[in-house]
């Protein structure tokens, strides 16, 4: 029988972490799940909480992403995991902090390691404050993600989370060996989203169903549909890249081109019939002036190659579809099944 020891929380109001990329358009319709956004406003409460230290100046810098917003896609994703499981109580609400902590840690480091100045439309905290006060705040945070999960979720989510986060390094060390890198292929393109992002989409939906006491299958399941859903993520992510608006994007169109990071359209197009006439565009090196992006980006879509990636996207969507056929019936695998399917209608061609 479940059990939900949360009570009853306040009112949700409407929750704007979803609607500031074009991918998560219509969410809360497809999430038709009250107790996932009553849960999911749980943890943006108890992420201001957790970040909050006995110096005031680093609680500041803790805070300062969640102040921009987000999506809050992987908390959103271990409420609904949690909803597969017989009870729900704290942890589930646990969960999501944990992994949405790990991710903004990540957020924090990826920064200086960009040299970005800018995050969700604000300054950066490396900007703002410098690299060493970034570094710091983003170590803080993935801090507080372990004593969450040690506190809260047991051993066995402190061992997932921290085997998911040496993922997300050797990822991000992964990407910057390829940076402007016109040689390498899909194999090593997928390598990287796969650890950058699969592995926390895949562990979010784990660690819900986990906190809830769902059957190992279950468990299982959900973890074999975040990973292929994390990797078609990260797919028509990139797309978008090339075929969104600036404004939609909240960045120039064509930027992963402009630093030098080769998506899986660009890399197809550079192994086609027109791929020698594509390497020696790009091969000029950075920085890309903006007529050189588009001339790339309309070549790779004259080339055909964004549907060719949304074909490999959709292939994963269809994985992670699969991957819910031997679960029962219910709300929660009725909308993961959904949210799979909406990712592919997110891109405008």
């Amino acid at each position: 029988m479940r059990t939900n020891t949360l009570g009853s929380p306040p009112e949700r109001q409407h929750y704007h972490g979803v609607v500031n990329r074009p991918m998560f358009n219509q969410v809360e319709e497809i999430v038709s799940i009250p107790p996932v956004w009553q849960r999911l406003d749980l943890v943006e409460q108890r992420l201001h909480e957790v970040t909050e230290s006995l110096d005031p100046f680093l609680t500041k810098i803790a805070r300062h992403l969640l102040a921009a917003g987000g999506k809050r896609f992987r908390p959103l994703l271990a409420q609904i995991t949690a909803e597969l499981g017989p009870s729900i109580d704290q942890r589930a609400v646990e969960a999501g902090i944990a992994v949405e902590l790990i991710h903004l840690g990540s957020l924090y480091h990826d920064d200086v390691i960009d040299e970005s100045d800018l995050r969700r439309g604000a300054a950066s905290a490396n900007a703002a404050w410098g690299n060493t006060v970034a570094i710091l705040a983003g170590d803080f945070v993935l801090a507080r993600a372990s004593e969450v999960a040690a506190a809260s979720l047991g051993s066995e989510a402190v061992v997932l989370l921290a085997q998911t986060y040496a993922q997300l390094c050797e990822g991000q060390v992964g990407e910057l060996q390829l940076t402007d890198d016109l040689l390498h292929g899909a194999r090593e393109y997928f390598r990287v989203i796969e650890s950058k992002t699969a592995s926390l989409i895949r562990t979010a939906a784990r660690l819900g169903a986990m906190a809830s006491d769902a059957p190992p299958a279950t468990v299982e399941a959900v973890s074999d549909w975040g990973w292929e859903v994390g990797t078609a993520f990260q797919v028509i992510d990139d797309v978008l890249d090339l075929v969104g608006s600036s404004d939609a994007l909240g960045k120039p169109t064509g930027s992963d081109i402009a630093e030098g990071t080769f998506t899986l359209p660009v890399i197809l197009a550079l192994r086609g019939p027109e791929g020698g006439k594509l390497e020696a565009l790009l091969a000029e090196g950075r920085p890309r002036p903006p007529e050189v992006v588009e001339r790339a980006i309309s070549m790779v879509r004259e080339g055909g190659y964004i549907e060719t990636a949304i074909e490999q996207a959709n292939h994963h969507i269809q994985r992670a579809r699969a991957a819910l056929k031997p679960l029962p019936p219910a709300p929660a695998t009725q909308v993961l099944d959904a949210l799979a399917r909406h990712l592919l209608a997110q891109v405008p061609v």
